[in-house]
C-alpha cells in the first residue's frame, strides 16, 4: 500500500468512526438493519477467474466491518464482459444497500464513450465502493503460450506475418478492446477469436493451443496459473499495458507506452490506460441510503487494511494496492476531460471491430 492510499484509508476509517460516535443512532439504525441480513456480491464473471478471486475475498471479509454483521453470498453473473452484471446492478439491484458487485475495469469508459446501446448505466451515479487494486503492483500483459509460433513482441508486430491468435470474451471487456488499441498504437498483428465465457476458458484455450495467447492481468496468472511465469515454461509475456513503467518482476518486458508508433499513438495509449487506477472496482446501486452507503463505503477500506484480509490475499497472489470512492470518480472525470477526437477516434475504432 502506497503513502496516499495509506493515508486516505486511515482517513476514510477516521471519518467513519467520528460520524457514527457524532451520530450513535444513525450508526445503530445501520447496524439494526444489516443484523439478520444477507450480503449478494455480484460478480460479472464466471468461477475461477481473476475476478472471482478477488470478489469471494472482499466478501468474506467484509461482513466484518459492515455494522450488524451480515452474512455474505457471492452469485456469478457472466456476460457481455461484466456489462450484464453492471447493468443488473444499475437498473434491477435492490437499492438498499444489500448488493454489491465487482466487474470489469472497463465498464466506466464504456458508459463514457456512449457507443454501445446495451450499456444502460450512468457511472457516476453507481455507489462507488472503491478499488482493490489501482495497479501499483500489476500490470495487464499479453502472453503467448508454448505453442504459438510467436516468441517476441517483435514477431507480433511484424507486418505481413502470421498473426497472433488471441483468444477474447465479448464486446467491452478487455480481452478484446485491448487488442485492438495495441493494433493501431504499437502495430500489433493479431487475429480475435472472441466468444470464450470466462477467464478460465481462456487460459484452457491458450494451454490447449485452440489460441496463441490472451490477454491477462499478472495478479490472475500469479494466482490462476503461476506456473506460466517459470522461465522454462514456454509462456512468454510479450509486452504491458495499464502501467506508466514497467513492473519490476518483468523488467525485461517493455509497456506499450514504450511502443508506441508516434505521439498520437501514446496520448489514445494513456487514455485507455486510465480505468486502470480503478483496476478491481467494487460498487453498490444508486440511490443507497446515505447512512448505509457510508457504512459500506467505510467497511470496504477497512477491509482492505485488515491484516487478516491482506494475509489471504498474499496467499492468492493478488495485488492490494486500494483506492477508495473518491479515486474512482477522480479517474472516471479524467476519461471524461480526455480529447474529444481521442472519443471520436475509440468509438470508430471499437465499432468497426465489433463481431
Amino acid at each position: 500500500m502506497t503513502k496516499s492510499t495509506r493515508r486516505l484509508a486511515i482517513s476514510a476509517a477516521a471519518l467513519a468512526l467520528a460520524g457514527a460516535a457524532a451520530n450513535p443512532a444513525a450508526a445503530d439504525a445501520v447496524a439494526d438493519f444489516y443484523k439478520g441480513k444477507q450480503i449478494t456480491m455480484v460478480v460479472g464473471y464466471g468461477t475461477g477467474g481473476g475476478f472471482d478471486v478477488y470478489a469471494r475475498l472482499v466478501a468474506r471479509h467484509i461482513v466484518r466491518f459492515i455494522p450488524g454483521n451480515p452474512t455474505a453470498v457471492v452469485q456469478n453473473m457472466p456476460g457481455a464482459g461484466s456489462l450484464r452484471a453492471v447493468n443488473h446492478l444499475y437498473n434491477l439491484a435492490p437499492k438498499d444497500g444489500t448488493v454489491m458487485a465487482h466487474f470489469s475495469r472497463n465498464m466506466p469508459l464504456l458508459a463514457v464513450l456512449g457507443n454501445n446501446p446495451n450499456a444502460r448505466f450512468d457511472a457516476h451515479k453507481f455507489t462507488w465502493l472503491g478499488s482493490s487494486s489501482s495497479f501499483a503492483n500489476d500490470a495487464y500483459i499479453l502472453v503467448a503460450g508454448p505453442k504459438s509460433p510467436i516468441k517476441s513482441i517483435e514477431d507480433a508486430r511484424r507486418a505481413g506475418g502470421a498473426p497472433i491468435v488471441l483468444g477474447g470474451s465479448a464486446e467491452g471487456s478487455t480481452s478484446n478492446d485491448v487488442p485492438v488499441i495495441l493494433r493501431d498504437t504499437i502495430g500489433l498483428n493479431y487475429k480475435l477469436v472472441a466468444g470464450y465465457p470466462d477467464s478460465a476458458a481462456l487460459f484452457l484455450a491458450t494451454e490447449r493451443g485452440e489460441v496463441d495467447g490472451r490477454m491477462v492481468d499478472l495478479s490472475g496468472v500469479k494466482t490462476i496459473k503461476p506456473q506460466w511465469l517459470d522461465k522454462n515454461s514456454g509462456y512468454k509475456v510479450l509486452v504491458q499495458f495499464g502501467r506508466e513503467t514497467r513492473v519490476a518482476e518483468l523488467s525485461d518486458v517493455p509497456t506499450a507506452r514504450e511502443l508506441a508508433l508516434n505521439p498520437s499513438a501514446r496520448a489514445l495509449i494513456e487514455l485507455t490506460e486510465l480505468p486502470y487506477k480503478l483496476s478491481r472496482p467494487f460498487a453498490a446501486p444508486p440511490g443507497v441510503p446515505e447512512d448505509r452507503a457510508r457504512a459500506l463505503q467505510a467497511a470496504f477500506l477497512a477491509t482492505h487494511k485488515d491484516p487478516q484480509f491482506r494475509a489471504d490475499a498474499e496467499k492468492a497472489n493478488i495485488d492490494i494496492s486500494p483506492v477508495g470512492p473518491e479515486a474512482v470518480i477522480d479517474a472516471i472525470n479524467q476519461i471524461e476531460k480526455a480529447p474529444p477526437e481521442l472519443f471520436e477516434y475509440l468509438k470508430k475504432l471499437f465499432a468497426a471491430n465489433k463481431g
